[in-house]
């Protein structure tokens, strides 16, 4: 008699990549070919079908840490996988070993999965990577080191110094395209990152206190505040929270900011490595 076993939307995906690697065998015979000892670079670089099965995989046995979109999932500290190539000394090869080997440490465990996959996997990975700035960047540094310091440095930091309210934006310009940049300080509410969700909580003894989430359990929050003291709440003696409200980032418009004011700062940050 054979035994039936209860099909999971994970083991459904799963099947799907792996019918996907039957599909093109041309491609695989490839792989497996080429995989015979350590590999320096992926054999299946430049190939889509490559990259497709990997997103499928991907999704089947890693999206539950790191998020369908790679992007992370800040509640376990998984990483946004989208920025790893962004990684002093990241290669494709250590990608492929922390893949198979996981990370010690981490809940990020080893992986048994064949050669040809891992390869899929870190093909999918180089397709969604947050590209940088590559268009050239035609402002005065000097100009907009000086801007920075007068409108951004009370909470960002970038070239040792700043606030830390903000993200730190040395080698903002390597992760983040120049109108994503432009975007950020004219709209930072739109895309607000991991780590700086804004909160709006008050207590009997604090009212309407505004800062980001550093840290929460099921019995307290931990806020960094506008002043930028870090503060601790205790969930019970919360009379009102509000969470999702505007960024604590101003919006700088063009009679604020002007766009060649912006283009300094950018050439600014683009220094700041």
């Amino acid at each position: 008699m054979t035994k039936l076993t209860k099909s999971t939307p994970q083991h459904d995906l799963l099947r799907t990549a792996r019918s996907v690697l039957v599909s093109f065998a041309t491609l695989c015979a490839f792989a497996l070919s080429s995989l015979a000892g350590a590999q320096q670079s992926n054999p299946l670089a430049g190939d889509p079908r490559a990259a497709g099965a990997g997103g499928v995989i991907f999704r089947a046995q890693c999206a539950t840490c790191h998020g369908a979109d790679a992007k992370g999932i800040g509640a376990i500290d998984a990483p946004d996988l989208t920025l790893m190539w962004t990684q002093e000394g990241m290669t494709e090869e250590r990608a492929f070993s922390r893949i198979r080997e996981g990370v010690p440490g981490s809940i990020m465990p080893p992986h048994g999965f064949p050669d040809a996959e891992i390869w899929m996997l870190v093909s999918y990975l180089r397709s969604v990577a947050v590209a940088g700035s590559t268009e050239p960047f035609t402002g005065d540094a000097q100009k907009g080191g000086e801007l920075f310091a007068n409108y951004c440095s009370e909470c960002h930091r970038a070239g040792g110094a700043g606030g830390g309210l903000g993200p730190n934006l040395a080698g903002i310009t390597q992760r983040r395209t120049q109108a994503a940049l432009r975007s950020a300080v004219r709209e930072p509410s739109a895309n607000i990152g991991r780590g700086y969700k804004p909160i709006l909580l008050s207590t009997d003894e604090a009212q309407d206190v505004r800062g980001i989430i550093k840290g929460e359990d099921a019995f307290s929050i931990q806020i960094l505040d506008r002043n930028q003291r870090l503060r601790a709440f205790a969930k019970s003696a919360i009379t009102a929270s509000t969470r999702g409200v505007d960024s604590l980032m101003p919006v700088f418009a063009d009679w604020q900011l002007s766009d060649e004011q912006l283009d300094d700062i950018l050439s600014f940050l683009n220094q700041q490595q």
